[in-house]
């Protein structure tokens, strides 16, 4: 073990107890903060809301920039109550033998000395106005496509805008997104700023239109990713929901990746919560004509787009906010309308939305499979599931299996691994674990660790609906919202190497919501890269279409009493009119699953649980021997 000290006021920065192996070669030291005091204030400071919010944001957009090419800046910052996120997995890939084994390291004890050290990798400031909320994210927009970092417009002496712009470092500012004296540069009436476009009405979506513009119809940003993160209007009710969901880490990986921002409504019928004077559904065309130029500039849709983030619910667009639409209607519009577009969500939910340092881990060195041991009809006949002719037995037994989610989102995949996926208990029973591959892009230190931890009982299957949370009859012909082209065959072709790389052959859940359900050619994009099974909304309650069997999704189980969740188990399938069950659960944890299980056994020792390969094998055999079933023409319960 050596001690790294580097003394000098230029640089800031203060002794670090690193642990020392054998240096990578080339590499150059990771820079740490630990942006934790910006969870510890006193929140009925308004002052201190000011800091969080500006100390959070700014690092982002430098974090962003300066692991754009490789991981030099990692953050102490998520909590999920007594775990410390970012500490777990940065403990973890630091032990011998691991990536960051032996990588020498630099404390960095304020924010000031960090930015100060990183001076040439930004080109300047980016300025944003407290007044107008979208402005912040117009700047994170704008800081990955300029090379800047945001720092919102506040003259106060002590505030970060004074300490980096007006004194201290004195940062060029190279946008203006708020005049030079304070005052807001859109308005919502006259010309949008510096374009010849009237303004919407709206200031806020004013501001989303002129980085339109200036940036997306410049081919100044990168289309194939978009982030969908509350703006500055969280600092109006900060403690709302926990801490850290500001979400304002999550911004890293999405500057890094040049993205464009947007914190916008779905809803045609009613202005947008935080900006109830605007014209009903304006926030909607903002969206809308960002999704298009999005999907023109992917090659037409041929490449899908990637969105970080989720509706804001607790804050905006819902009944909490005032407005007159549920939570989950406003998720599920919202996803209708990204569908359309060729475009996904990775979805950065309230509650677990919080996941910093994935502009850092997008670079950790993934392997190119991760197979999967598939079940065979050997096995199944000398595990009394088949006769030796391939027939299901006739042994009385009720077939359960679990969607065990929700991991549609990198962050509930981080922030949950040492909570959930670490139970002493997980490997007791066979569990079907339901994960996004493309949460491999922003959390891949996660995903690797899941697979190489898996216990013969953990099974993995991809989540709602594929390789990212969209609605697949919102991308067949003739397509509502958008009238673009059919593209389920686009589909097919961008899950194929995520599930050819995580051995993947199931879609546990697809969430159909208020889109059409899969006809014809959405089926066969499924069949393409989901042989084995997939569990829609929207489908005839048994079905085999080809090769691929088919069962529609049931109920979702969630309750914390393992003996009330048991007793609703078992009263469904005394209902249910075959022997194939199928309920999603959300974030349980492995105990409660043992609980469940043994709950249910007392009530019937006939249901018991199988692990997703052989349940959707078993379901296969029953369905080839059923032909009603497999036609679709089954008795509907």
């Amino acid at each position: 073990m050596r001690f790294i000290y580097l003394i000098g006021l230029a640089l800031g920065l203060v002794a670090c107890g690193a642990q020392r192996g054998h240096i990578i070669a080339g590499s150059e030291p990771i820079a740490l903060f630990d942006l934790g005091y910006t969870l510890d204030g006193d929140w009925s400071d308004v002052g201190q809301v000011k800091l969080a919010w500006d100390h959070a944001h700014t690092l982002a957009t430098l974090q962003g920039l300066v692991n754009r090419e490789s991981p030099r800046l990692y953050t102490y910052f998520v909590k999920n109550g007594e775990h410390d996120v970012d500490r777990y997995w940065w403990d973890k890939y630091r032990a011998e033998g691991t990536w960051l084994a032996g990588r020498d390291t630099l404390v960095y004890p304020d924010i000031g000395s960090l930015i100060s050290a990183f001076r040439n990798k930004i080109e300047g400031v980016v300025v944003y106005d407290p007044a107008v909320p979208a402005t912040s994210n117009v700047a994170s927009a704008v800081a990955g496509a300029d090379r800047l970092i945001a720092v919102r417009y506040d003259p106060d002496d002590g505030s970060l805008y004074h300490q980096l712009v007006k004194t201290g470092l004195r940062l060029p500012v190279k946008v203006w997104l708020v005049k030079k004296d304070g005052k807001p540069l859109f308005t919502g009436s006259g010309m949008i700023p510096g374009t010849s476009r009237p303004s919407s009405g709206s200031a806020k979506n004013d501001a989303y239109r002129w980085f339109i513009e200036h940036y997306l119809k410049k081919g100044k940003c990168n289309t194939a990713f978009g982030a969908y993160y509350i703006d500055q209007h969280w600092m109006a009710d900060p403690t709302r929901i926990n801490r850290n969901h500001h979400t304002l880490s999550n911004h890293d990986y999405f500057v890094s990746k040049n993205a464009f921002f947007f914190d916008l409504s779905p809803w045609a019928d009613e202005p947008a919560t935080d900006d109830p004077q605007q014209r009903p559904g304006t926030d909607l065309e903002t969206l809308k004509e960002f999704l298009l130029l999005a999907y023109q500039q992917n090659d037409n849709g041929n490449a899908f787009t990637h969105i970080g983030g989720f509706p804001p619910w607790a804050f905006k667009y819902t009944r909490h906010a005032g407005g007159k639409h549920d939570d989950v209607p406003t998720e599920w519009e919202y996803s209708r309308i990204i569908s359309a577009y060729n475009a996904f969500k990775d979805a950065d939910a309230i509650g677990y939305g919080a996941l910093a340092n994935a502009s850092f881990w997008q670079h950790y060195p993934l392997k190119d499979v991760y197979p999967q041991q598939q079940v065979t009809d050997a096995e199944l006949v000398e595990r009394g599931y088949l006769t030796t002719d391939g027939k299901l037995v006739d042994n009385g037994k009720e077939y359960l299996v679990f969607y065990v989610g929700d991991y549609d989102a990198a962050s509930w995949l981080s922030q949950t691994t040492p909570t959930l996926w670490d139970d002493p208990n997980r490997g007791k029973v066979p569990l079907m674990w339901c994960i996004s591959p493309v949460l491999a892009q922003r959390a891949p230190m996660a995903m690797e660790y899941r697979r190489l931890s898996a216990t013969a009982n953990d099974y993995f299957a991809a989540a709602d609906n594929g390789a990212g949370y969209l609605m697949p009859g919102m991308l067949q012909a003739p397509r509502e919202v958008s009238g673009l082209p059919d593209a389920t065959a686009q589909w097919a072709e961008h899950n194929i190497p995520y599930y050819k790389q995580w051995g993947l052959s199931i879609t546990g859940f697809v969430i159909d919501g208020e889109a059409p359900g899969l006809n014809k050619a959405g089926l066969d994009a499924y069949q393409r890269f989901s042989p084995d099974g997939i569990v829609p909304q929207k489908v005839p309650l048994t079905l085999l279409h080809g090769e691929m069997p088919v069962l529609r999704s049931d109920e979702d189980v969630n309750q914390e009493d393992p003996a009330v969740a048991a007793q609703i188990i078992v009263n469904r399938v005394d209902k249910r009119p075959l022997r194939f069950h199928w309920f999603r659960n959300i974030l349980k944890s492995p105990t409660w699953y043992v609980q469940v299980v043994e709950e249910v056994h007392r009530r019937n020792p006939d249901i018991e649980l199988l692990d997703g390969a052989t349940f959707f094998a078993l379901y296969r055999r029953y369905l080839e021997s059923t032909p009603d079933a497999a036609k679709g023409i089954w008795p509907d319960n």
